[in-house]
């Protein structure tokens, strides 16, 4: 079976075959979102994709640059997907590591405050987290 080269791909299209998200309406909903940028314009899930590119992705709290060495618009195995984009994202050095690994609370109480009342729970519950 003979497989021609693949010359147009869109981006959710392939942000699905390199495996960076489960299904393409999710990839498609991220870019949507401004998750995906190219150098620091946001992008559509229509943009035809170029070898050369480089694409950051923000992906929960984490952030990759991806550049595309390679087109593909079938989903494969990881093997396959990671011959067609090259992860260069800076890595980050321990303390920074370290920091990102625990949970810091924004919510403050005075010591010797006791337990919260119930008023003071229901306020805490009001505060939106990012």
């Amino acid at each position: 079976m003979l497989h021609k080269p693949v010359t147009d791909v869109r981006i959710d299209t392939y942000l699905w075959a390199i495996r960076m998200y489960k299904t393409r309406t999710q990839a498609a909903e991220a870019i949507k979102g401004g998750k995906v940028k190219h150098g620091a314009d946001n992008v559509k899930p229509a943009r035809t994709v170029a070898v050369g590119d480089s694409y950051t992705l923000t992906i929960g709290d984490d952030k990759k640059i991806i550049k595309v060495t390679a087109l593909i618009d079938k989903r494969q195995s990881y093997e396959i997907a990671l011959q067609h984009y090259t992860d260069v994202t800076p890595k980050l050095d321990a303390e920074q590591q370290l920091s990102k690994s625990f949970f810091t609370s924004n919510i403050t109480r005075d010591k010797g405050a006791g337990r919260p009342t119930k008023r003071d729970r229901r306020s805490i519950d009001d505060i939106e987290i990012d």
